[in-house]
């Protein structure tokens, strides 16, 4: 499962370099709480969605341990435990995304950031 889930950041990260400035803009906050939403029985409402939003969290995540390790990491500084899983990191963003509605508009990881923030700030 790990393997498939750098796999699938590895792409989206490909793409995004390929892309256009405008394609690139596409991962807003308001289009990673439409691919992270669940209805009421925790079922996906977009097919395959639960792939890309865990994808896209996991790329934030690792990105944000690269900086950690070069002692490079931001003020937000996250220390999830090895423990935590990404259904349940799944779960906290999608909360904070449909309760904080100004990062709609902006890109996604700030939100992802600040969503694990608030569970698991570092001491």
């Amino acid at each position: 499962m790990r393997i498939f889930v750098i796999f699938a950041f590895l792409l989206l990260a490909v793409s995004l370099l390929f892309s256009s400035p405008s394609q690139a803009s596409r991962f807003s906050g308001s289009y990673l709480l439409s691919i992270c939403d669940v209805d009421i029985e925790g079922e996906e409402l977009v097919s395959g969605g639960h792939i890309a939003c865990q994808s896209y969290i996991s790329g934030v995540l690792d990105y944000h341990n690269v900086l950690q390790s070069m002692n490079l990491a931001p003020k937000v500084d996250l220390c999830i435990p090895p423990e935590v899983s990404i259904k349940e990191l799944h779960a906290i963003v999608l909360k904070f995304l449909k309760t904080h509605g100004e990062h709609d508009g902006f890109i996604a990881a700030p939100a992802v950031n600040m969503a694990l923030y608030q569970v698991y700030p570092c001491k």
